[in-house]
């Protein structure tokens, strides 16, 4: 951990999926016992599994209007959500790149999603999903699970704009990537 916190304070391009998520976020709620050390980075709290466990998995379109101006497409995005995350709160560098929302009998409480008698009772709530702070990119869902590469592109120009500090890492990923072209490929479910 105190290599990985290093590394993000060096201002290098990073980006956590899911699990990635909360490890750069500076808090976290609804852990298990014990808690879960951070990496942080990212000014936001974010609440693990807000979604539900494993069989609550699901897939959802987001709007995604900075990504689609940054990379074209549609304004949405499928997102594949694996006992997921949500981001509950962000400070004010946070800049939130997608949102969901949670149905009307649904509160957002500290600790957890819970259930409200009354459907009317709550006006629609949205958690957010995908955020970014500098250079540091955060989403709740699993963009490498579709055949949409608009987020790895995004993210490949974040390491880009960095400017020549990252030119040898990407140097690295293009050398590991032809490389490992010679090796077999497993052909993954992607979801369209």
């Amino acid at each position: 951990f105190p290599a990985l916190r290093e590394f993000v304070q060096t201002g290098k391009p990073v980006w956590g999926t899911c699990a990635g998520l909360i490890f750069l976020a500076n808090k976290a709620v609804g852990q298990k016992d014990g808690g879960q050390e951070l990496v942080g980075g990212l000014n936001c709290t974010v609440h693990r599994n807000y979604f539900g466990s494993q069989i609550q998995s699901f897939e959802a379109e987001l709007l995604v209007p900075e990504l689609a101006s940054q990379e074209g497409g549609p304004e949405t995005f499928r997102g594949v959500f694996i006992r997921a995350p949500a981001v509950l709160e962000v400070g004010p560098e946070v800049e939130v790149l997608a949102d969901y929302p949670i149905p009307s009998n649904k509160v957002l409480y500290s600790s957890s999603a819970v259930e409200i008698q009354e459907e009317s009772a709550v006006p629609e709530k949205k958690v957010i999903v995908a955020i970014k702070q500098g250079n540091l990119l955060g989403t709740a869902f699993h963009p490498e699970l579709t055949a949409d590469t608009r987020w790895h592109s995004y993210f490949l120009k974040m390491v880009r704009d960095v400017g020549e500090g990252t030119s040898n890492a990407t140097v690295a990923v293009s050398e590991a990537a032809s490389s490992s072209d010679r090796q077999t490929k497993y052909d993954l479910p992607i979801f369209r």
